[in-house]
């Protein structure tokens, strides 16, 4: 599979989506903003919620969503950023994480729910954080690209809109 063909056929159904310029790149700030965060299981529910909950287009939250899948390869050291993050901004003084080690992956550790608690809500606040910008830098970017792409496609309807006789 070749990604770059993949991200070039997903944007193609993006702009061909019939709304405005400003539900659809909400709609894929918020499927950029839920792919970020740790939530994996939950990603399709919360977009689809999400999307609906502020009128954005739910078809261009769930593109946006699938796209950000193709980050896969990367998520572990994206995952440990949000970490490091999260961590730092809950520490009191602030101070970053001790280093990874080998026992931090043992498979006892994680049946514990304080270890899940402990890991997950610095990752839950820290992916908050970084996504958030990602996020709004999507916006500005697909509201005017997909505006553009609309006044270029139709020209005429759009100014029927304006000058209504």
């Amino acid at each position: 599979m070749n990604p770059r063909r993949w991200l070039h056929n997903h944007s193609l159904k993006l702009l061909a989506i019939r709304d405005t310029p400003e539900a659809i790149a909400s709609g894929v700030a918020i499927g950029i903003f839920i792919g970020f965060t740790p939530l994996i299981g939950l990603k399709t529910v919360l977009t689809i919620l999400f999307a609906w909950l502020t009128r954005s287009n739910i078809v261009a939250a769930m593109i946006a969503s699938a796209a950000h899948d193709i980050l896969w390869p990367v998520m572990p050291v994206i995952f440990r950023w949000e970490y490091e993050v999260g961590f730092w901004l809950l520490s009191q003084p602030h101070h970053w994480p001790p280093p990874l080690t080998r026992k931090g992956f043992e498979l006892h550790t994680w049946r514990n729910w304080t270890h899940l608690f402990t890991v997950g809500k610095p990752l839950l606040l820290g992916s908050v954080v970084c996504s958030a910008p990602v996020a709004l830098l999507t916006y500005v970017f697909t509201q005017r690209l997909v505006a553009r792409h609309q006044r270029k496609k139709h020209p005429q309807s759009l100014l029927e809109l304006d000058n209504p006789s």
